[in-house]
């Protein structure tokens, strides 16, 4: 999807439309999650701190995101890619992979089938996709970014080392802004710069990272669409306006980061057993606690609980600025259908309002 939560916004509210806008907090602790085309123009980027993009762009308008809503909208849009395929990938709200090899259309063409699709999303749903279409997941990936947005690009297979040698490895999905200084700092800037590279070379200077970058530039990529891709973890987090040093002020922002945590677990109808508590200092440094617990939950106030046990676990080094916690080891998978009946049990006996 395109600047999925900010065109939400700009759709429920078409005073917004064609102005900049920015979906999170525009304060002096806030983040960007999401931005708007108009807004990027000026240098807006998802993950970029509120006081950095309002000085960037001056009329930048915030909005509080809404996850509910941008939920809403996303399983009105997979419902569409299940007209076509029952292989969905899910990575996101905004995102997903789909293996049409064989789909419910019977039409031997992807890129017809991606423009039919679109169509549908902006006709049924009010926005635009962008697609990419190929041989695997890596370059239809790469691919969807290339025309964007409201557009598709296709590689052929006859195209793909072509278009993987002339791709700047910044464009690379999975290269990062490290890895790419690094890259550049060795004298690779292209793809065709990458494929001079051995395997031994990029996993000396990459680690095992080095030998996924040696096929990929050669268009291997062997990673199936997977339409049961297992969650491994969910979690909430609040960056405050101002440093807390007092505990008590840390519970009463645990309290409300549990009961947003349970209605996301409500949402996606799992539990967990691996308490994770996130503390990030006034200094920026990160600090995580964990207690796995003998049975599966998702009640906010066993989490609040815990996070208290983790919180008093140790004094702070410092005042805190984010707080968070996750819940991991989930009941979600093969490994645990087993164990099915007894989860179900002990779930039921944890959530008591679901």
């Amino acid at each position: 999807m395109d600047a999925f939560y900010a065109s939400v916004e700009q759709m429920d509210n078409p005073e917004l439309k064609g102005k900049p806008l920015a979906v999170g907090g525009g304060g002096k602790r806030g983040v960007v999650s999401a931005a708007s085309y108009e807004a990027r123009v000026f240098g807006v980027r998802s993950a970029m701190p509120g006081f950095t993009a309002r000085k960037l762009c001056p009329d930048l308008i915030f909005v509080r995101p809404r996850y509910d809503r941008y939920q809403e909208i996303s399983s009105k849009i997979r419902k569409i890619f299940f007209d076509y395929t029952d292989l969905v990938e899910p990575l996101s709200l905004d995102e997903a992979y789909l293996d049409v090899t064989e789909n419910k259309k019977g039409h031997p063409s992807a890129t017809l089938l991606a423009q039919e699709i679109r169509k549908r999303i902006l006709d049924e749903v009010g926005l635009t996709a962008s697609a990419g279409i190929s041989i695997n997941k890596f370059i239809a990936k790469v691919a969807s970014d290339y025309n964007k947005p409201n557009g598709q690009k296709t590689v052929n297979p006859e195209e793909v080392i072509e278009f993987l040698e002339d791709l700047d490895v910044k464009k690379f999905y999975g290269v990062g802004k490290v890895t790419q200084a690094k890259m550049y700092s060795m004298g690779i800037y292209t793809g065709k710069d990458l494929k001079t590279k051995s395997e031994e070379f990029l996993t000396e200077h990459f680690g095992k990272s080095g030998g996924h970058y040696y096929r990929i530039v050669r268009g291997v990529h062997q990673s199936a669409v997977k339409p049961n891709r297992e969650r491994k973890s969910l979690a909430a987090e609040r960056t405050f306006s101002e440093n807390i040093s007092s505990e008590i002020y840390m519970l009463e922002r645990l309290e409300n980061i549990a009961e947003e945590l349970q209605k996301r677990l409500k949402r996606s109808k799992v539990a967990g057993r691996t308490v994770t508590l996130k503390i990030k200092y006034s200094d920026f440094s990160l600090q995580t606690r964990s207690k796995t617990l003998p049975y599966y939950v998702s009640d906010a106030d066993i989490l609040l609980e815990t996070a208290k046990e983790l919180l008093y676990q140790e004094k702070m080094k410092n005042s805190v600025r984010l707080l968070g916690i996750s819940l991991s080891n989930l009941n979600t998978g093969k490994k645990n259908e087993k164990k099915k009946e007894e989860d179900e049990v002990e779930i039921i006996q944890l959530r008591f309002d679901f």
